[in-house]
């Protein structure tokens, strides 16, 4: 048991000083001597426990007079005299000062020791040292703190909300005086060898990261509020250690970057950098303080990315040549983080893409005009998958890329080899393609099959400027397909059609949608006409005369319409009983022109061509090529053999013809009609557009006695001119205004001409629609 120690008398200041060092040196050199740091890490747990061993029980022994003697000291005589009030006031801030000064005089004393072994310490020594001393004094400080608690509750707390500067509590005391008289003095030391040691785990080495660590903590809890000493800062921290260690950071990467891009490729550095950002990303999480992060980061990717980022961006070029996808990737991860970084590479990226779409589109032009509307666009599809998935995989799906892929696809679809002639051909060869995918006899037999084409089909169409075009064939194609009963199915066809309405709305699938709508109308009035015949004529009557009594029957119903009968898209089916040696008769399906022909061949074998010419009422222009698909079928034979149809040609029946199939089909739609068809359907779309552009505001009502159904619902679903529908609204406004805002409306259609929009405004002033006012001002007339 220690022995009890004797209290010093309360007004004695040297006698109380001596009796409080001689405690403080006791808890200095118990915690030398290897007192558990557990056990007084908590100063209130020390004193309350009975079973520490002879080191603590001497340190609770004292701690009970030490905070005696203090609070005795304190409250002694010297500072209650008689007077009272201020002067006593004064004595006891007095009485608390002197202890006050004599313990950071102390604290002074002890660092001075310390510091003085510090010197015989050098690199990870001395961190180990540090780190040491650091933890005795800071547990000591915490202690003492303890054993001054009435100092601290009263004079500290008192000089402290006066105002007074360079006042703390004991415990900040301690603190203070360790950086004043201990930290200043070693700072660089401990940072050099600090620094060291990351530099060595960043050479590879294996380091003690936790000394790192406490070394970090350290510089933390030395940073004080210089208003509230409670409240803690990170001066220090950033001072003495955040702003060398970055140096010293930036430094380590230039050099070695700079050397291993003088020794490697770029991709091998682009790996370099990537783990090297990894690597500090972790450090942060394993000793730094994560107030080093932002700027930690900012300077590995300034040093490792962005003064490489030229040779970086050089690469870009060769890796999409390449199809490096990976590299790609690990290129815009990189470049993704630094400023502006990626702006060159989209530039880059569109004008690759549309090169790629020129180069696939060249290669389709190179087979010659007879290529398949599917090969086009197929090759159309190949480059845009192909690098929406680079952007979707290697660009993280990023918008701007998304856009650059835009914008080159929009150019390469519009404007190409195939398009040289005319801006229109894409979307015509698109509507052809659609045609053939819901015509029966697709390739795509299944429905999810078909589905997914469809939907690829719009991956095209969102690009196409002259969606107008695209529209006017496929109505064309669809009406074919109703007319003919030819479509896959009606699920497909109400599926594309929803597409295009999503796309672009309900006025652009209108017509469309009404064409069903037609079909019925038609079913119904051939089944009425079917039982008006029924009840009219027998048997032998119904097969004379049918167009005439056809007309008969419709006019009747419908007073004042046009009946226009399109022959070339009639169609029907004949046997062939003469051919020799058939197990059973051939079928042809033809059309209707092919009908009149081969039909003549029941009255004799052999026929010339103006025979058939003067029997057949049908120009050159039609004729001729009919009969060159029956002679390339080999139906029929021309003599001298191999001719070509003209007056001088013979035809004779085939008696020996032969094909793989029973049903033979010789409908197939003639070259020069497409082109025709073609040209006729071009001329159209150039009408609507001035229509569109002009003057459909009140459209004229057609005249009821010569009105076609096609008339009927252009000037039902047609949109309000542009320009009379701006103007009608604006009232007045200046010419360019008028010019913009025109192209705003109607782009979404088809991308129009600024001289086209002039002649067009010109034009409805010459039909009093609006007018030219001073200052190039146009008016609307109402």
């Amino acid at each position: 048991m220690a022995a009890m120690p004797q209290t010093p008398h309360k007004d004695d200041l040297p006698e109380t000083w001596s009796f409080l060092e001689a405690g403080i040196d006791n808890v200095m050199m118990k915690l030398e001597e290897g007192v558990d740091m557990k056990h007084v890490s908590d100063s209130n747990a020390l004193i309350q426990n009975e079973a520490t061993g002879s080191h603590l029980n001497v340190l609770k022994l004292t701690s009970v007079f030490f905070t005696y003697a203090v609070h005795n000291f304190c409250t002694s005589q010297k500072a209650v005299t008689s007077s009272q009030g201020l002067q006593a006031h004064r004595g006891a801030h007095l009485l608390g000062e002197e202890l006050y000064k004599l313990l950071g005089e102390y604290l002074s004393r002890h660092l001075a020791v310390v510091y003085k072994e510090s010197q015989s310490h050098a690199e990870e020594a001395l961190l180990a040292f540090y780190i040491r001393e650091w933890s005795r004094y800071t547990t000591a400080a915490k202690y003492i703190n303890h054993l001054f608690s009435y100092l601290n509750r009263h004079w500290v707390k008192r000089e402290i909300d006066e105002g007074k500067k360079n006042v703390y509590d004991v415990y900040t005391l301690h603190l203070v005086k360790w950086k004043e008289d201990f930290f200043e003095h070693v700072h660089e030391k401990v940072m050099d060898a600090v620094l060291n040691l990351i530099e060595k785990q960043r050479n590879g080495e294996t380091i003690e990261q936790s000394q790192i660590k406490s070394i970090v903590d350290s510089f933390v809890s030395l940073g004080l509020d210089e208003n509230d000493s409670k409240k803690p800062t990170l001066e220090v921290y950033r001072t003495y250690f955040q702003t060398p260690f970055i140096a010293a950071t930036k430094q380590y990467y230039e050099n070695e970057s700079r050397q291993f891009v003088a020794e490697n490729s770029v991709v091998e550095y682009m790996k370099k950098a990537e783990a090297r950002l990894a690597e500090e990303k972790d450090r942060v999480g394993l000793y730094l303080h994560p107030d080093v992060t932002k700027l930690l980061t900012e300077t590995c990717l300034d040093v490792l990315v962005t003064a490489h980022s030229n040779l970086l961006r050089d690469e870009f070029q060769i890796l999409l040549d390449n199809e490096r996808q990976e590299d790609l990737a690990r290129m815009y991860r990189l470049l993704s983080r630094i400023k502006e970084g990626l702006d060159p590479l989209r530039a880059t990226f569109e004008n690759h893409v549309r090169r790629a779409g020129l180069a696939a589109v060249e290669k389709v032009a190179s087979e010659g005009d007879n290529f398949e509307p599917k090969l086009y666009v197929d090759a159309l599809l190949q480059v845009h998958t192909r690098y929406q998935n680079l952007v979707d995989e290697a660009f993280n799906g990023e918008s701007e890329f998304v856009r650059s892929l835009d914008n080159a696809c929009r150019e390469f679809v519009n404007r190409n080899r195939i398009c040289k002639t005319t801006t229109t051909r894409s979307p015509e060869l698109l509507a052809k393609y659609t045609d053939g995918l819901l015509k029966k006899g697709s390739k795509a037999a299944e429905e999810s099959e078909l589905e997914e084409m469809l939907t690829q089909i719009m991956t095209v169409f969102k690009y196409i400027e002259d969606k107008d075009v695209f529209q006017k064939f496929y109505s064309k194609m669809l009406a074919k397909r109703l007319v003919h009963v030819s479509s896959v199915s009606d699920d497909a066809e109400t599926s594309m059609i929803s597409k295009l309405k999503e796309a672009c709305g309900f006025e652009y699938t209108n017509k469309l949608q009404r064409m069903f709508q037609d079909i019925q109308l038609s079913k119904d009035l051939n089944s009425n006409y079917k039982d008006h015949q029924e009840k009219t004529y027998d048997d032998d009557e119904r097969k004379k005369m049918t167009c005439e009594r056809f007309q008969q029957f419709y006019f009747g119903k419908h007073n004042g319409r046009k009946l226009t009968w399109l022959w070339q898209l009639c169609k029907g089916e004949v046997k062939a009983n003469y051919i020799k040696n058939a197990k059973l008769p051939y079928t042809f399906q033809v059309s209707t022109y092919q009908m009149g022909i081969l039909l003549l061949f029941n009255e004799t074998d052999t026929m010339g061509y103006s025979d058939i010419q003067k029997a057949t009422a049908l120009g050159p222009e039609v004729l001729d090529p009919n009969l060159s698909i029956l002679l390339k079928a080999k139906v029929l034979l021309a003599s001298p053999e191999g001719a070509k149809p003209d007056p001088s040609t013979t035809f004779s029946l085939n008696y020996n013809f032969k094909n793989k199939k029973i049903k033979v089909n010789l409908n197939i739609q003639i070259k020069s009609e497409q082109k025709q068809e073609s040209d006729d359907t071009h001329k159209t779309i150039e009408e609507d557009r001035k229509l569109l552009l002009q003057v459909r505001a009140k459209p004229p009502l057609p005249d009821p006695l010569h009105a076609s159904l096609c008339i009927v619902l252009f000037f039902t679903n047609a949109h309000q001119s542009a320009i009379v529908r701006v103007m009608k609204s604006r009232k007045k406004m200046k010419h360019v205004q008028l010019v913009q805002e025109v192209i705003q409306i109607v782009k979404s259609r088809f991308p129009p001409k600024i001289p086209d929009i002039k002649k067009n405004i010109e034009a409805l002033m010459e039909k009093d629609y609006i007018e030219r006012l001073d200052g190039d001002e146009i008016a609307y007339i109402a």
